[in-house]
């Protein structure tokens, strides 16, 4: 049997956790069932497909401030969806992204062919919408539009007038690339030495674009504080600007560290294209930031087996078992969050135990083989039930 090809459609030129998600999903999909094709912007993540084998359909998206403002380019980005989508014989188009969306709602009236959105945040915006009346307006449009919605998690769907109809598919990893096996021996002394750490040291990192919501400002607070009471600490802060933002949020960082004393203590990665090595590294990893619609990264570190001290808000919950792979604490209550990391640190056979709980955690929910059996097992029943 001939596969059907699967339509996906990115808005993005670099890798964020949503375009390292889809990539997993377009490579794992049984491709003698399912022929995925990718319609994405000339950059990082067509290149990332491209090498994969994956047929690329180059195609600039750009970004809408209101469809009633901007018709030109929503429908002609809108009419090349769908002309590709013909071309192929599409089943059905995917759109990965909230932008993607925009223009792959009315791809597919055009084209005739089923809507599947990804939902894999909380607004349709970046951030928290000041007014959440355009918020819950554009929501409702695109549930309306699609035949189904899928969400990364609960706490997405929660967001969502049609949460009840809603397939929740867990993000997935390939267990494989986070074996510590094929993580190089010497990969924490490298790190070490290029920060200026003691071997011995005990490390706390975290990983994310450096932004606000991501929470590098609560993370070095929590390490000034964790300076005083374990001063052989240091930490890692892994993490750029891939998207090029390009705002003053580093430079005030960078200051915030100096301020709290820790220049010699804080070691500042940049963007890595492998951020294992790094986990590899920590002893503890702390996810400070605003409430994730998903946060692929601590599934990441608990694969690493790596305990997880985090914000107990957004999916964290569906991800981190509390006080088995790791401990969640009050949204914004840094005094927890400080204490939780100190209890692990003054504790590590209880930090290597949830550790190793971690990494069982990861084997039994979050394999990306796991995740594209659901994928396809929902694509089977909206096919069917057309």
């Amino acid at each position: 049997m001939r596969p059907s090809p699967i339509l996906f459609v990115d808005h993005a030129d670099a890798l964020g956790g949503a375009e390292r998600s889809l990539l997993l999903l377009m490579t794992f999909l049984n491709h003698d069932r399912w022929q995925p094709h990718l319609v994405a912007p000339p950059g990082q993540l067509a290149d990332e497909a491209a090498r994969a084998g994956i047929p690329v359909h180059t195609l600039d998206l750009p970004r809408l401030r209101g469809s009633f403002r901007s018709p030109p380019d929503w429908w002609k980005g809108a009419a090349s969806i769908s002309r590709i989508a013909r071309r192929i014989g599409a089943a059905l188009i995917h759109s990965n992204t909230v932008r993607a969306a925009t223009y792959t709602a009315l791809a597919c009236r055009l084209a005739g062919l089923p809507f599947v959105w990804h939902m894999r945040d909380f607004w349709l915006s970046e951030a928290e919408p000041a007014s959440k009346w355009g918020d819950r307006t554009g929501k409702w449009l695109l549930c309306r539009m699609a035949a189904a919605v899928i969400t990364n998690s609960h706490a997405v769907a929660e967001h969502l007038p049609s949460s009840a109809s809603t397939t929740v598919i867990h993000n997935g990893i390939d267990l494989t690339h986070f074996d510590t096996r094929n993580i190089a021996a010497n990969d924490r002394a490298t790190l070490c030495h290029d920060a200026g750490f003691h071997p011995a040291a005990p490390i706390v990192g975290m990983v994310g674009r450096v932004r606000p919501t991501k929470g590098q400002h609560s993370f070095l607070h929590m390490a000034g504080q964790l300076a005083e009471t374990v001063p052989d600490c240091r930490f890692l802060v892994v993490g750029g600007d891939p998207f090029g933002v390009g705002d003053d949020y580093e430079a005030r960082l960078r200051a915030l560290c100096s301020q709290l004393g820790l220049d010699e203590r804080v070691h500042w990665t940049g963007q890595l294209a492998d951020v294992r090595p790094a986990l590899e590294a920590m002893d503890i990893f702390v996810h400070p930031g605003a409430p994730e619609p998903f946060g692929l990264v601590n599934i990441e570190a608990m694969a690493m087996g790596k305990p997880v001290v985090a914000f107990g808000h957004g999916a964290l919950p569906e991800i981190v078992a509390q006080n088995e792979t790791g401990i969640l604490v009050p949204p914004g209550d840094a005094g927890a969050l400080t204490e939780s990391v100190s209890s692990l640190l003054e504790t590590p056979t209880l930090s290597q135990r949830m550790g190793q709980a971690g990494r069982r955690r990861v084997e039994k929910m979050f394999r990306i083989e796991r995740t594209v059996a659901e994928l396809e097992s929902f694509y089977e029943r909206l096919l069917t039930s057309g």
